[in-house]
């Protein structure tokens, strides 16, 4: 019995540890979606710009340290663009432009930067309305090639299997990646629409036009719909690489691939819901075998134990097909804070959740959906992030399959009085505008004759762009060591850094 209660008291520990025990890398996005937001529409430019500083501050206590935003909700822009009009979420009329042509997804992906925040620019590529009430803009590509487009429900939608819609949006991504300093293209789940039960997408013209001299049968339009996408994907990230080949492009599918029972070799998941290959014709698989998406963020929004789509099964499912490619965890916020834990009731799922991801090794970070919810701590979920499991600052994991080597040091790291204080500062060692060279900094420290253990997120003081930290100078007795580290664009760091040791 004793053993037993042992065991009990060590498990218990572990358990609580664990949720101190944080990874100085990982991933820690949330998503700010605009769709189905009325807020922008009654603000003017600088009640918003206020709103985002206040959004950005709050994300960045989290340490949070990506953003993936919302720009191009319904072929429409959140942004200044001469392709698409402005978008009816920000004016509450598509077409009709801010006061002073105010651009939001420049102001926040500055701002982003500034707090040392990626910003990943999202995209829904085919979806043309979201409701039968939306208005489209007399300028819209609608009106210049219906027959480009298809309606589907209460919604339209551009025709995937045209030649010309794939460019179009190509265009529009060129057309962000070349104007805006945009760390990655984002597309998320909807690729062809989700299925109306009894409801046939009517794309039998582009089947007629392509289907046969592409070398599918009357019999393969789901293979047939399915290449569609794959060459749309694999488009996009030619369309990257050409024009800022260090720009990622990520994808955030819906949360089963396949279920098991659907696949001949057994190799989908233990589930029973909708699928990315049979209903959204979305190969995901495909796409990151053949490196033409940079991570993945499957929307694992269920719970733990749901009947048809459980959370654990998913993750480990998911962690087990990431084929070389950066894995990060779509988490639902409200599910994950409002559902009881399996085994311990009177917690929320998170703790579990988050054991899972930080034990599952092929699982690199989260994306919190959505952003929204943290800034009102729904269930007190940003105070469980904000001190327990995002408690230090942590570096996005390296895209090394994009570029591995790490830049050169800092040059003349120093610590002397200025007018502003005692400033430990130090030179740029490279060009700023080359994504292989020094891009951000990391300042870690530590106390006299303390172990150096850049492994450790708890001594990092400072993420930052600048070249200078104010030194908290007190009486100037204790003694400490400072390091400093180089980071590129890939988020690849120097291994040693440079140091200086100081007395404050």
């Amino acid at each position: 019995m004793k053993k037993i209660i042992l065991l009990l008291i060590i498990s218990i520990l572990s358990f609580s540890s664990f949720a101190q025990t944080a990874p100085k890398r990982e991933f820690r996005g949330a998503w700010i979606h605009v769709i189905g937001q009325s807020q922008y529409k009654n603000m003017n430019p600088g009640e918003m710009k206020q709103y985002f500083v206040n959004m950005l501050d709050r994300l960045q206590s989290y340490n949070i340290n990506a953003i993936v935003f919302q720009v191009r909700p319904a072929a429409d822009a959140f942004y200044y663009s001469e392709i698409e009009p402005w978008s009816r979420y920000l004016t509450g009329v598509q077409g009709q432009a801010p006061v002073g042509n105010f651009d939001p997804m420049a102001f926040v992906l500055e701002e982003a930067h500034k707090r040392n925040m990626e910003f990943h620019a999202w995209l829904n590529p085919y979806r043309v309305t979201a409701s039968e009430s939306d208005v489209l803009s007399g300028t819209h590509l609608y009106y210049q090639h219906p027959e480009r487009f298809i309606k589907y429900g209460k919604q339209i939608f551009f025709d995937p299997g045209l030649p010309e819609n794939r460019d179009f949006i190509c265009k529009v991504v060129k057309d962000i990646v070349r104007r805006y300093d945009v760390d990655a293209i984002h597309m998320d789940d909807y690729f062809y629409p989700y299925p109306i039960a009894g409801e046939l997408f009517h794309d039998e013209a582009s089947f007629n036009k392509y289907a046969s001299a592409q070398g599918f049968r009357s019999s393969q339009t789901g293979d047939w719909r399915r290449n569609n996408v794959n060459l749309l994907i694999e488009q996009i990230k030619q369309s990257i690489l050409v024009t800022k080949p260090w720009v990622r492009f990520g994808v955030s599918p819906f949360g089963i691939y396949r279920n098991k029972k659907n696949t001949p070799d057994g190799s989908g998941s233990d589930t029973n819901g909708l699928q990315n290959y049979d209903d959204l014709y979305a190969d995901i698989l495909f796409w990151a075998k053949k490196g033409w998406i940079d991570y993945c963020v499957p929307q694992i929004y269920w719970e733990i134990g749901h009947k048809s789509a459980d959370y654990e099964t998913l993750i480990h499912w998911w962690s087990k097909n990431k084929f070389n490619r950066p894995l990060y965890i779509g988490q639902d916020v409200a599910r994950s804070m409002k559902t009881p834990d399996l085994k311990h009731p009177e917690k929320n799922q998170l703790p579990r959740k988050m054991q899972l991801v930080r034990t599952l090794r092929e699982v690199d970070g989260n994306v919190w959906w959505p952003a929204y919810e943290l800034i009102k701590n729904n269930t007190g979920v940003a105070d469980s992030l904000q001190n327990n499991y995002q408690a230090y600052p942590a570096l996005i994991p390296a895209y090394t399959h994009l570029h591995k080597k790490a830049p050169k040091d800092v040059k003349s790291l120093k610590a002397e009085w200025t007018p502003s204080g005692y400033l430990l500062h130090w030179q740029r060692n490279g060009d700023p505008q080359n994504p292989e060279k020094a891009q951000y900094y990391v300042i870690y420290r530590f106390k006299d004759k303390e172990k150096t253990n850049l492994d450790d997120p708890s001594k990092i003081i400072l993420i930052t762009k600048e070249t200078a930290y104010l030194l908290p100078y007190d009486k100037g007795k204790d003694k400490y060591k400072y390091v400093v580290t180089s980071v590129d664009r890939f988020h690849n760091e120097t291994k040693k850094g440079k140091s200086k040791k100081v007395k404050l």
